[in-house]
């Protein structure tokens, strides 16, 4: 059973666009903050709300290097997200489906002159 709260915090986290672009970033590996924020035109305070933000949501996890926190992607909240989307599409398609099948019907009814 997927944790609601858990489900919401990851919907908010990825509704930025700069979260995204950080979450595409780590998908290609680790990276320190200030490597996160390098490509970003805003404030290491402003790049660091993101992260937390980010974390709360479980999308990323912090590990202790020496003085380096590099931050990883945690794909587990994604894949819970992607079941919600997958259950919503499996509803839409199973409507279009029925959808189809009567337009179908009303075509065929149509050139019989029904």
């Amino acid at each position: 059973m997927m944790d609601s709260r858990q489900i919401d915090l990851t919907f908010m986290a990825l509704s930025d666009p700069t979260r995204r672009a950080i979450l595409a970033r780590l998908a290609e590996g680790e990276a320190s903050a200030g490597e996160l924020a390098a490509p970003f035109s805003m404030s290491q305070p402003a790049v660091t709300k993101h992260l937390k933000v980010l974390e709360r949501a479980k999308l990323i996890t912090v590990s202790v290097d020496g003085k380096r926190r590099p931050r990883r992607l945690n794909p587990v909240p994604l894949g819970e997200v992607q079941a919600v989307i997958q259950h919503y599409q499996e509803i839409w398609d199973a409507n279009f489906e029925r959808l189809d099948a009567v337009l179908t019907e009303l075509q065929v009814q149509e050139i019989q002159g029904d």
